[in-house]
């Protein structure tokens, strides 16, 4: 795999959020989902310049996502429930006509898989989104720590570039490196990097980047 892309997802913790972002990723997440052991109930004092925002949520109503992404000034929108695409049409509206106080973000819808059956889901979503992450289908919507089986993905044919999530571990470099699909665009790594929920051991992050871009 020819990894262009690097998401750090998860993030929460002021001075974390900064030791990670200098280890370049160009992308870090934030998930606003009750739910979730990741959480962010308030802004952190330091928020990444260096990288591109994506804020995750999960079935949430459009008014308070645009309020999210006025808030952190979002570059990204990940999607993680069951949001229709006729949903994702109205918010994408919503937010061009909000232009005049947030930069139109794009828009990540991700999906569970678990079998080349769940790809299909995908179909109505072509033309809607910009980018599909495919996550593992667990007891959790996302940050699970598991993989699924990547070989499914030899089944996708869609037009519309994704993110492989679901994992993907610092013992995975090779596995990483061995996959090939030419819509992929990079990885999104969180639950396995972590000292605890929201916390990223940096160290590992690092010699894993490292060795995926060979520097």
């Amino acid at each position: 795999m020819n990894c262009e892309l690097i998401k750090v997802c998860g993030m929460r913790e002021a001075e974390n959020i900064r030791e990670v972002e200098a280890l370049g990723p160009d992308w870090m997440g934030f998930i606003f989902w009750g739910k979730s052991k990741r959480n962010v109930s308030k802004i952190p004092p330091y928020l990444p310049e260096a990288c591109k925002r994506v804020g995750v949520f999960v079935d949430e109503s459009p008014d308070t996502i645009i309020a999210f992404a006025r808030e952190y000034s979002l570059d990204l929108i990940q999607l993680h429930g069951q949001e229709s695409p006729e949903f994702i049409q109205h918010l994408r509206s919503l937010c061009s006509a909000n232009c005049d106080s947030i930069a139109a973000p794009r828009f990540i819808k991700a999906f569970n898989i678990a079998t080349v059956e769940d790809l299909e889901k995908t179909k109505p979503y072509e033309g809607i989104v910009d980018f599909f992450l495919f996550d593992t289908k667990g007891k959790m919507v996302g940050g699970n720590g598991e993989q699924f089986d990547w070989s499914i993905l030899d089944h996708y044919h869609g037009s519309t570039p994704f993110l492989l999530s679901g994992g993907i571990g610092p013992n995975d470099v090779e596995h990483v490196r061995s996959f090939h699909h030419t819509s992929c665009i990079g990885i999104d790594l969180n639950s396995r990097f972590e000292l605890e929920p929201g916390l990223k051991d940096t160290d590992k992050l690092k010699i894993f980047i490292k060795q995926i871009r060979n520097n």
